[in-house]
């Protein structure tokens, strides 16, 4: 029975069903008795290749078993999964998790959406009740906090108080969201990242669930609405990030369709050198699986190297996954796993749950296990890593920081064509004197540090490298050495246990010292959050043009994140962020400059105050379960301020149409049960012609809002002061906020906009520059329908639902690419916009197309196949034509439903629409 058999009757043939109920097998463990689907006695039906599966695989394998039900998950998943050995790759899979994880930024616009459905079932007729989660999920308000203020004891106070202040309305929703709707919870802003606190108190590892009289056990999954969800593989928990569109099916029941996935084995040997942190480890990992290539890949550890490697270094490895593009970066469970839950204070009797199930499915790894059969396999020697940081743009740039300094000056010099800045001899020895409103001066130079950030729970869940700042910190403050004037530091913990720990082992006040005062429990720096620079940097900074450099322990670095005014942006370990806040400069090169001079004038260079493994060893016995336990025992009900938040009931939100924070979402007020076919695109016109590696920064609304963007000009005409703006992340519930952020960015490079940088294009029909909204709107006046066409990588970056959003609600149909990543290509087919790729070889650029151009694109009528050739015919300003073909990028059939009807959300309104019909009549 390992061959896929069919039954073929009538001319429709069927693979033969699987008998799941002989695959049911009992575990009893502290005398209770659980019941679980065995990947063994899947074997005894014939499958015999299962052990040698890759472990990610056979958690898959075990979620269609349990959940088939021969209609959304069939036995042809099973056969599918079970033969992955000799599968060619491209079938559809499912993938439904036994939970979902949300952050504010993704979360809040979706249960703005599920309102919005709500609001539709009522006002036809039916019950808005029947709308709610269908799968337990879990949001964690953590992007919203900004640094507005730093460098003192009550910053942390003082950010907690803005941000309340700032998202009240939109906190006032979530609060309502939380009571209106079943199977949602919510984490109170000021208690962690959503990543960390997924790994240190809400995975499971096992999930237990009754159902017919009985207690069923199986492996804790996730969909994550970030890109960095990917993170709880580190525990063994199997889960990626998803876009806030695919979420939000999947929170309805809705399964994630995939194509099955290639697995690439990394083999890790060896052990690292002194000196050497785990986030050296994790960016270059990054940048040889970027070489690698290893886009919609998972990837799986194995190796005697593993148990070199704690969960907190496993997880600032896998945090890093979509930096190097894969779907997971899995770590099987194994004593690790088991040590990371006692540590962090979970139930023993749970963990030994954990571990009973986990070894009685043939999941729990060992030295001694069979080494799984991957698609591939590439092999790191830890021993060979040496210290690094990466940058300016992208974090696999990685540079070995002796070669810093030197690869910094090269840069600054190298033409921008080249993927340089340009800089002319005379700009580069710039030196801007600045007077501080403490009445210190500074001088500022090019590359000097101006924000340094530990931030991130890519490295804050991680207590190697956070205890490594506290002790190079307090290193430096006993030689005297201080940051200057102009670096704006922070300290952003992923949880508040870290804060404890530091405070415990006296470490804290080093920090403190040196401008590392808690600022806020969130993503801040990373992303995108850092706040406003002083007034006179920041003048300095832009009256004389100055190019200046920022550094953060997180995992983004791309154009116009961090800062406006920033240009090169580097990533780097905690105790890294704290040697070049003091440097004031990346223009160093820490083996031969010192840092700067201690009490009695001596030269301190980085080796003086590194800390030593042993040194960092010490410090953990202040991180106890009792710890965790204590920060966590009362985590929903932490931040007083923000549960007294007063609420509306009801199970319909009342919209305020003054509001500029949540609006009705207008994407289900015109929809019907009926799908019509799809049609040709013609006559569109190109709204934005991009290059390579376009990332969701580029596209969706981030960061703050400018009072010359569309977006601040029209808060300016509903009343908001620009000191009110708030971010777009937090307006994300405000549709005209946000369609007018879309492509907003202020390093975007529209080869329609003369040159110009930002959210401009060039309006064809009359020649005329403007923003990318303003063009938007003129070509709605005539019902023209609009493409982007863009080179490789389009849409990397972090999982955006708005990235997608906005450019439908722009009017774009269809976008055509060189390549896509995962997320950003789903994410346009959940909003019914149409992805098309480039035949390889061919681009924009290579068929001499300027975007001046009318579009057709053809064979779109009728039956689609996932991956068909489709024309595109071009009219030229002269009257000259020419066609070329692109590929679908409708990767399955499932993809293709929800391309026929208009994009995911509405397939699954029309099926709760279709079921209160059913109920009505």
């Amino acid at each position: 029975m390992n061959r896929l058999k069919t039954e073929c009757l009538g001319g429709e043939c069927s693979v033969e069903k699987v008998n799941t109920s002989y695959l049911k097998s009992n575990l009893f463990v502290h005398g209770k008795k659980y019941k679980y689907f065995s990947l063994q006695k899947l074997e005894e039906l014939g499958f015999n290749s299962i052990s040698q599966l890759p472990y990610t695989i056979r958690i898959l394998l075990e979620g269609v078993i349990r959940q088939l039900d021969e209609n959304l998950i069939t036995s042809e998943h099973v056969y599918r999964l079970a033969n992955w050995l000799e599968d060619d790759k491209k079938n559809e899979i499912p993938f439904m998790p036994s939970r979902i994880l949300w952050s504010d930024m993704s979360g809040g616009p979706a249960m703005v959406d599920l309102a919005g459905m709500r609001t539709k079932i009522f006002n036809e007729g039916g019950d808005p009740g029947i709308i709610n989660p269908l799968i337990p999920s879990d949001l964690v308000i953590d992007h919203s906090v900004m640094i507005d203020k730093y460098g003192t004891k009550d910053a942390l106070k003082y950010n907690s108080n803005k941000d309340l202040n700032r998202n009240y309305e939109r906190y006032r929703f979530l609060r309502w969201s939380q009571n209106a709707f079943e199977n949602f919870q919510i984490i109170p802003p000021s208690t962690g990242i959503m990543h960390q606190v997924n790994l240190e108190y809400l995975a499971t590892v096992t999930t237990t669930k009754a159902e017919h009289g009985e207690q069923y056990i199986f492996p804790d999954s996730i969909m994550g609405v970030d890109s960095h969800s990917p993170m709880i593989n580190s525990l063994g928990v199997l889960g990626w990030g998803v876009g806030g569109i695919d979420a939000e099916a999947g929170m309805l029941g809705q399964p994630q369709y995939f194509l099955t996935p290639q697995v690439v084995g990394v083999e890790i040997t060896g052990n690292t050198k002194e000196g050497v942190t785990v986030t050296d480890i994790a960016l270059t990992i990054t940048q040889l699986l970027r070489k690698k290539g290893v886009v919609e890949k998972f990837v799986e550890f194995y190796g005697e190297g593993l148990s070199n490697l704690t969960v907190p270094d496993r997880a600032t490895i896998s945090n890093m996954t979509p930096e190097y593009g894969a779907t997971v970066a899995f770590f099987p469970v194994d004593e690790e796993t088991l040590k990371y839950l006692r540590l962090t204070g979970r139930n023993e009797q749970h963990i030994k749950l954990v571990e009973e199930y986990y070894k009685s499915q043939g999941l729990f790894r060992t030295t001694e296990s069979e080494v799984p059969t991957f698609s591939d396999t590439l092999t790191l020697d830890l021993s060979t890593i040496e210290p690094t940081i990466s940058g300016p743009r992208r974090p696999q740039d990685k540079i070995e920081l002796s070669r810093v300094k030197d690869v910094f000056n090269e840069i600054l010099r190298k033409p921008i064509e080249n993927g340089g800045y340009g800089l002319s001899e005379e700009e580069i020895q710039k030196e801007v004197e600045v007077q501080h409103r403490n009445g210190s001066q500074s001088i500022l130079l090019t590359g000097s540090v101006v924000i340094a950030a530990i931030t991130s729970c890519t490295n804050t869940s991680n207590p190697s490298v956070m205890v490594g700042a506290g002790i190079l910190a307090k290193k430096a403050v006993e030689k005297g050495l201080r940051t200057p004037a102009f670096v704006k530091t922070s300290l952003a913990p992923g949880s508040t246990v870290v804060t404890q720990y530091l405070r415990n082992s006296d470490l804290l006040k080093y920090l403190e010292k040196l401008g590392f005062f808690v600022s806020g429990y969130g993503c801040t720096t990373c992303m995108g959050n850092s706040g406003p620079l002083p007034s006179e940097v920041s003048k300095a900074i832009s009256e004389n043009n100055l190019h200046v450099s920022s550094v953060l322990s997180g995992n983004r670095n791309f154009e116009g994140r961090i800062h406006e005014l920033i240009k090169s942006n580097y990533l780097c370990s905690p105790p890294l962020v704290v040697a070049y806040a003091i440097a004031g400069t990346l223009n160093i090169d820490f083996q031969h400059d010192p840092l700067g001079y201690d009490n009695d004038g001596k030269p301190v260079f980085l080796k003086d105050i590194w800390p030593t493994s042993k040194e960092i060893q010490e410090q953990f016995i202040n991180i106890t379960p009792d710890l965790f336990r204590s920060e966590y025992s009362n985590i929903f009900m932490a931040n007083k301020e923000f549960n007294d938040i007063d609420i509306p009931e009801g199970k319909l939100y009342e919209w305020g149409e003054s509001s500029t924070y949540i609006q009705e979402p207008p994407f289900f007020k015109d929809v019907q049960l009926k799908v019509n076919d799809t049609k040709n695109i013609r006559n569109a016109r190109t709204l934005a012609l991009l290059g390579d590696n376009v990332t969701t920064d580029h596209i969706s609304p981030v960061g703050g809002i400018l009072k010359q963007s569309p977006a601040g000009q029209y808060l300016i005409t509903k009343g908001v002061r620009p000191l009110d703006f708030n971010s777009y992340g937090s307006r994300r519930g405000n549709i005209n906020v946000m369609i007018r952020g879309t492509f907003a960015n202020v390093r975007l490079r529209n080869h329609l906009a003369e040159g110009k940088e930002g959210g401009y294009t060039t309006y064809i029909p009359t020649n005329e520059l403007m923003s990318i909204y303003e063009a938007s709107c003129k070509y709605k006046e005539t019902n023209t329908p609009l493409i982007i066409l863009a080179g490789k990588e389009y849409g990397m970056g972090s999982a955006r639902d708005w990235a997608a959003k906005g450019t439908y609600l722009l009017g774009v149909k269809a976008v055509i690419a060189e390549s896509f990543e995962r997320i950003h290509r789903s994410n346009l087919v959940g909003m019914g916009v149409l992805p098309l790729q480039f035949k390889d070889g061919e681009g924009w650029k290579e068929l001499g197309i300027t975007g001046s151009e009318k579009f057709d694109i053809l064979g779109l009528e009728g039956a689609l196949n996932p991956g068909a050739i489709v024309t595109v015919s071009i009219e030229r300003k002269d009257g000259t034509s020419f066609n070329f073909g692109v590929i679908v990028r409708l990767d399955s059939y499932v993809e293709i439903d929800y391309y026929r009807n208009g994009g995911l959300l509405h397939k699954v309104y029309r099926q709760f629409a279709g079921q209160n019909e059913r109920i009505r009549g």
